[in-house]
């Protein structure tokens, strides 16, 4: 599958045992609360998107899901599996790319996939065949004697996710799995996480590129101060904590009072106003368009207009009170 392949993907209820299962998970450190009574399931054969602000509680989460760090109470099952009591199963069916993707970068692109092959017990006669297979999946296998130091970042992000698929795993982590690469580098990245699941793969992503989220993730979890606020597909969190942007340009600057009788329109849940700009969100499917226009007509002109859905940023911010990148 390609970018330019991406439909509305609605996730069916599925009666497969859980790829992820979150049950009241608690995490404290001292006095303070990482995690409070955290519950989420991720599917099988699904790309899940874990966003947050910096200190919301993802990485102590996802710590907990690799076995890393033990809950303080909840459980956490993968595929099955209770973390708490058979963490060595979990680590097996377990593949991550980490932010710091832990590259030797003085041995090869080869010798960096053979280490990794014996860590994980990959039968020597499948070895050759596997790390051949996944050079050419990244697009590396011509560069597989190549020091990986002399790498771009964008092909250590490859190497680095050719890595975690060595063990054939059923879960893929990916922490910022774009971050730092360029753009061509990044389109590359997601063909091959959206190649993941056309595989079968269970994939799990945190991300603060929240166009990344939008076009990857078959559904979001956005936590923050360690809670669930809200978890659905990206295209209904749009709707549900959206409904539509009007942008405005005017003439000229309107007045205090019309921002303030347009503020009372029944729908229009905020109003950003920057000089002659104006965006307005409205709830749901209402249409306030009409009312609008004919208040603003009363006192300047308009210069353009647009409505459109609301992007993931703005769903953050309205979700959480802050950008996700500071």
């Amino acid at each position: 599958m390609t970018i330019a392949a991406i439909e509305a993907r609605p996730i069916a209820a599925s009666t497969q045992t859980p790829a992820i299962e979150i049950r009241h998970l608690k995490k404290v450190f001292g006095k303070f609360s990482a995690i409070n009574d955290l519950s989420l399931t991720v599917n099988q054969g699904e790309i899940f998107g874990l966003l947050g602000p910096n200190g919301s509680g993802k990485t102590t989460t996802i710590n907990m899901i690799s076995g890393l760090t033990d809950p303080t109470a909840g459980t956490i099952h993968v595929f099955g599996h209770d973390i708490a009591k058979d963490p060595r199963s979990v680590r097996a069916i377990l593949g991550a790319v980490p932010q710091e993707t832990a590259l030797y970068e003085e041995l090869s692109a080869w010798r960096n996939m053979t280490f990794h092959a014996e860590l994980y017990g990959v039968p020597r006669p499948e070895r050759d065949q596997r790390i051949t297979r996944l050079l050419e999946l990244v697009q590396l296998l011509d560069r597989k004697d190549s020091r990986v130091g002399t790498f771009s970042g964008g092909m250590k992000r490859r190497i680095a996710l050719a890595r975690a698929l060595l063990h054939d795993p059923q879960l893929i982590y990916l922490d910022e799995p774009t971050l730092g690469v360029d753009v061509q580098s990044r389109r590359a990245l997601w063909d091959y996480i959206l190649d993941l699941k056309q595989q079968g793969k269970t994939v799990l992503i945190t991300t603060n590129y929240l166009e990344e989220a939008s076009i990857l993730c078959d559904r979001l979890a956005i936590i923050d101060h360690g809670s669930l606020i809200a978890l659905d597909t990206p295209s209904d969190l749009k709707q549900k904590f959206g409904g539509s942007v009007i942008d405005l340009t005017t003439k000229q600057t309107i007045s205090a009072s019309l921002i303030g009788r347009l503020r009372s329109i029944p729908g229009i849940t905020s109003l950003v106003q920057d000089g002659p700009i104006i965006n307005i969100t409205v709830a749901g499917e209402q249409s306030v368009t009409s009312q609008v226009l004919n208040l603003i007509a009363a006192e300047s002109e308009l210069d353009a207009i647009a409505q459109r859905e609301p992007n993931l940023d703005e769903i953050f911010l309205k979700l959480t009170g802050s950008a996700l990148r500071d």
